[in-house]
């Protein structure tokens, strides 16, 4: 549709061709309007879209339009079994309707009058009162409304009902059954207020107020559809966002309401959950009455209806805020337990008889200010445990039952300085089969989550942020995505906006491979399985930014989008992987070298808790870890660039570190690497020196010191160094890269500590990294190497005698420095990964048996902060 011609022209489709539906992930940078084809279709196979259009003009002129039209829809509105147009008119505040002849042409339109000033600007067409009869419903763009007209009857439609959307600037309306109760309801895209409403049908034409999601900050939504997306035969939106560039995917929820008119309460209700408290089979109501100090029990009918309330007080100044339900006492019985906030108590009423709770029981919770209460086994004994969120002092209490409704004293956890905790909900979000807790925290604008563990213990708590000013409110957990993984819901008080927080599980996320990270260059790179599912996860440094990237695996070759992980003050340039603290968990050690210090992120199988620092020489460039003093415990060892030194900082097993050793090395070393090079069962240390052609040997004591430094020729410029046995003789080997020059030294090792003097071999352009595998299957080691001018890595395959063929090279992305390897896709088959630093992305290269190498993937780095 063009707005300089204002005109609608009719294309009839020549075939009966099906066309698929498009999947689209991001829209481009161009911001223009949104028009209408019919018919067409948007095929998506591997990045390249397929078209196949079919139709002409009708003979009939255009019909011409000084009005504006802004949307159009047809439906056979006057039952003559002939399709008929309906226009929005944006500026002339009508609708027109042309009638068809059923030979493609159609009638004289008749106009009907919205509002003045309403400006209609889309429609859609459906059954809203279930009479058989198509109805129109329309985006009212000037007035903020829903207008919907009815019962089509004498050339007109006999009823109106206008809908509020208050200040939104509906832009676009779809109408579809979204709750799977047979009856429609619609959907708006709110151009002005950055969300979209549900209004969930009747079937009466009434419609229930709307349920708005947020689509995001400057997001403006021009449209919005519908589907079952993930299979899980639920509903499901995605909207065009016109202000962030994409489309984005929202899951439905499934909700009408009854025929029956709602409780009035004077009594300042607070919380209202159910249970089946007199055993009846059918659900019952209990609300918490904060003002009248009690709570009140409405027994189910079976039908959606309720009997008058029953109230059992809590005491005076109790001021009821939440209540859970539970069976404390095993007696198969439902119980109710109350977060009482004025006395900073909990009540639990036990065993409902004769219209009555037996017993009460209180719990002090202190000056706590408790303003939600939850019911869940959180140790796994069999027995309900409850927790509150205490708005008074900033933390969450922990109540064990003993299954006899006794409990334990409170377990107190901090959820931080000015939190303002409102509510606490469970689940096992890591997958350990230990229950942990999502907490809203009102007062800092995050989700924080607390980790189970075996011994009855939460970690310290890590935070989810929902945005500047949310004010996350309540929480909600499920499995939104069909996963089998648990997810978080959260209502964000501040900004008025749900957000949903897909949960890791096993590292996966949806599955996609390009993604946009401005302002940061990946540096290095280093693979692990980071939330033990057997796959590997990749993890990026970011030297333009401070923080680093997680890419979680999905086990067949791709990632899931990176989250990006705050590192303070500091950039991050070099990374290694271990398990620090023994508890099998794989560990991160990054470097910073602008701030000279290293940073630890311990695993708590998804999530890092903030990372520990320590002093390290000038411009550390890179680190390694091994056990150098022979204690069972990881340590570090950084090479310091600008101080010609490397660091050792002894472990202590428990994820911290002693202060640094020093020693020398030759000038400028760039990288660092272990290995028992003269088998006495200790480690030692290999550094490449790069500012005199060099490499150093520390051999090891086993105490955690070091032989003075030996060092070995290499070619111009080393500026990696790898480790392997390259000729079969069970001797630790070393391999170069060497920038200056272009190649890569191998220096055999004697096994005494000492090695032969280097063989040269050629590489691409500025080799910047090397790695060591079996890329072709032949038990002989083979040699990678990333190619930063180049734009290449270089594969070199080993003979087994510790000589190599010639480089096969293969294109990467643009300035590739840091290369890792790994079975990607549990093929038993060694992939390779490069970061490349100048466009930002990161290559995946699956390998294949005898050295092939697939086409590569790139994945774009984007941002996903925590911090």
């Amino acid at each position: 549709m063009s707005n300089s011609h204002n005109i609608l022209k009719v294309l009839l489709n020549l075939t009966s061709d099906i066309f698929s539906n498009h999947l689209s992930s991001s829209i481009g940078s161009s911001k223009e309007y949104m028009s209408l084809h019919l018919n067409q279709c948007l095929n998506y196979i591997f990045g390249i879209p397929k078209c196949q259009l079919n139709f002409k003009a009708t003979a009939q002129k255009p019909i011409e339009y000084k009005y504006r039209p802004r949307a159009v829809a047809m439906g056979d509105f006057n039952n003559d079994t002939w399709l008929d147009i309906v226009v929005a008119n944006f500026d002339a505040d009508n609708i027109a309707i042309y009638f068809g002849h059923g030979d493609g042409t159609a009638a004289s339109p008749i106009k009907i009058s919205i509002d003045k000033g309403s400006a209609p600007y889309m429609i859609a067409v459906g059954d809203f009162d279930n009479d058989h009869r198509p109805e129109v419903a329309i985006a009212n763009f000037g007035t903020n409304s829903i207008g919907i007209l009815l019962g089509f009857q004498n050339e007109t439609f006999a009823n109106r009902t206008f809908l509020s959307t208050e200040s939104s600037r509906p832009i676009w309306i779809h109408a579809a059954d979204l709750n799977n109760d047979s009856i429609l309801d619609f959907v708006t895209a709110n151009y002005g207020t950055h969300s979209v409403s549900i209004f969930y049908g009747n079937g009466n034409a009434t419609f229930s107020n709307p349920s708005t999601y947020s689509t995001g900050y400057d997001s403006f939504p021009l449209a919005v559809v519908s589907g079952d997306f993930n299979n899980d035969e639920q509903m499901d939106l995605a909207i065009a966002n016109y202000g962030t560039n994409n489309v984005v995917p929202k899951c439905q929820f499934n909700f009408k309401a009854t025929a029956q008119n709602p409780i009035e309460y004077k009594y300042g209700p607070r919380a209202v959950t159910m249970g089946d408290f007199n055993n009846d089979t059918w659900l019952d109501i209990v609300v918490a009455n904060y003002d009248a100090d009690n709570i009140a029990i409405y027994f189910g009918h079976g039908d959606g209806t309720i009997a008058n309330p029953i109230k059992i007080s809590t005491g005076k100044g109790s001021a009821p805020y939440m209540i859970a339900v539970g069976d404390f006492d095993n007696d198969h019985r439902p119980d109710v337990a109350i977060a009482n906030f004025g006395t900073n108590s909990i009540d639990i009423l036990l065993g409902f008889q004769n219209e009555s709770f037996a017993n009460q029981i209180f719990l002090s919770t202190e000056s706590s200010r408790p303003v939600w209460i939850h019911a869940a086994d959180l140790n796994n004994d069999s027995a309900v445990d409850l927790v509150t969120a205490n708005y008074g002092t900033h933390s969450v209490s922990i109540f064990y039952g003993n299954g006899d409704a006794t409990f334990s004293n409170s377990s107190n956890y901090s959820t931080g300085y000015d939190s303002f905790p409102l509510a606490v909900v469970s689940g096992d979000f890591n997958n350990d089969k230990q229950i942990d807790l999502a907490i809203a925290n009102y007062g800092t604008n995050n989700v924080g989550i607390l980790f189970g563990t075996s011994n009855r213990t939460f970690t310290n708590q890590f935070t989810i942020l929902t945005g500047p000013n949310s004010n996350p409110y309540s929480l909600a957990v499920g499995y939104f995505n069909g996963d089998m993984i648990l997810d978080i819901a959260v209502t964000n008080y501040g900004n008025d906006s749900i957000g949903v927080l897909l949960g890791y599980g096993n590292g996966a996320f949806m599955s996609q491979m390009t993604y946009s990270l401005p302002n940061a260059s990946p540096y290095a790179i280093g693979i692990g399985d980071f939330n033990n599912d057997n796959r590997m996860d990749l993890v990026v440094t970011n030297n333009g930014s401070y923080n680093i990237a997680l890419l979680a695996g999905y086990g067949n070759g791709t990632f899931a989008s990176p989250t990006m992980y705050s590192t303070g003050s500091s950039s991050s340039i070099s990374v290694t992987i271990d398990d620090l603290n023994k508890d099998n968990r794989s560990d991160i050690v990054f470097i910073s070298n602008d701030t000279n210090t290293i940073g630890i992120m311990v695993d708590y199988d998804e999530f890092f808790p903030i990372q520990k620092t320590y002093s390290t020489g000038r411009e550390p460039y890179s680190i390694e870890v091994g056990d150098f003093n022979n204690d069972s415990h990881l340590d570090i060892v950084t090479a310091n660039n600008n101080e010609n030194t490397v660091s050792v900082l002894l472990g202590y097993g428990n994820g911290s570190f002693a202060n640094q050793t020093k020693y020398p090395t030759g000038f400028g070393p760039q990288s660092v690497a272990v290995g028992d090079f003269n088998n006495d069962t200790h480690l030692d240390i290999v550094v490449a020196n790069t500012n005199n052609n060099t490499v150093s040997v520390l051999l090891g004591y086993g105490d955690g010191s070091f032989a003075n430094q030996t060092k070995y020729l290499t070619e111009a410029s080393p500026i990696f160094v790898a480790v392997g046995d390259f000729n079969n003789d069970t001797r630790l080997d070393v391999v170069t890269a060497n920038s200056g020059d272009n190649t890569v030294s191998v220096l055999l090792g004697y096994g005494d500590g000492s090695f032969a003097n280097q063989t040269i071999y050629s590489t691409g352009s500025q080799p910047f990294s090397v790695a060591v595998g079996h890329f072709n299957n032949d038990t002989h080691l083979d040699i990678v190497v990333a190619n930063y001018d180049g734009n290449t890595v270089s594969v070199l395959l080993g003979n087994g005698d510790g000589s190599f063929s010639n480089q096969v090279p293969y294109s990467s992305g643009s300035g590739p420095v840091s290369v890792a390897v790994g079975d990607l896709n549990n093929d038993n088959v060694l992939d390779i990964v490069v970061a490349n630093t100048n466009d930002a992305t990161v290559s995946v290269f699956l390998g294949m048996v005898m050295a092939r190498l697939q086409i590569k993937r790139h994945i774009l780095l984007t941002l996903n902060q925590h911090q």
